[in-house]
């Protein structure tokens, strides 16, 4: 992993968190938005249940995880609509929350306990945030493996 960025306050990551965020609702609408994430902003890649990063990703690994985490929504979203990505701007994001296909429950947030996402990209240092439940191992595995690729 690359550099720190500045650091803003927990509060500026919160209120991204929990405000109003735009769904890429269709594959096709994701499929046009990866390529949107300007790779060299400097990204925070965090991995919910995992330690916090200590520092922004380089290009090259923002851009391995677009491809990864693509592949893995595509195999296990086995659904005709996306839906399960939020930005705060599909043309120029700064923060991406991606839920974990298998850990769905109410992602559109009209539930009052609505589940954390998967992962989160963000151009500020993001904070802790504690899943209520265990994360799977296959989960796990999978970002060892992405961190594995990434630092070799």
């Amino acid at each position: 992993m690359s550099t720190a960025i500045e650091t803003q306050t927990p509060n500026s990551f919160e209120k991204l968190m929990t405000g109003l965020l735009y769904s890429l609702l269709s594959w096709k609408q994701l499929e046009d938005f990866w390529p949107k994430i300007n790779t060299q902003t400097g990204w925070y890649i965090y991995a919910i249940g995992e330690a916090l990063p200590e520092a922004t990703s380089t290009p090259d690994e923002v851009t391995g995880f677009i491809k990864r985490i693509d592949e893995l929504l595509h195999n296990d979203h086995q659904e005709s609509y996306c839906g399960i990505v939020y930005a705060d701007n599909v043309d120029n994001p700064s923060f991406i929350k991606i839920y974990d296909p298998n850990n769905l429950g109410v992602s559109c947030g009209s539930s009052k306990n609505p589940p954390l996402p998967g992962w989160i990209m963000s151009t500020m240092p993001p904070i802790e945030l504690h899943p209520k439940g265990i994360i799977p191992a296959n989960r796990k595995r999978w970002w060892q493996s992405f961190l594995s690729s990434v630092n070799n």
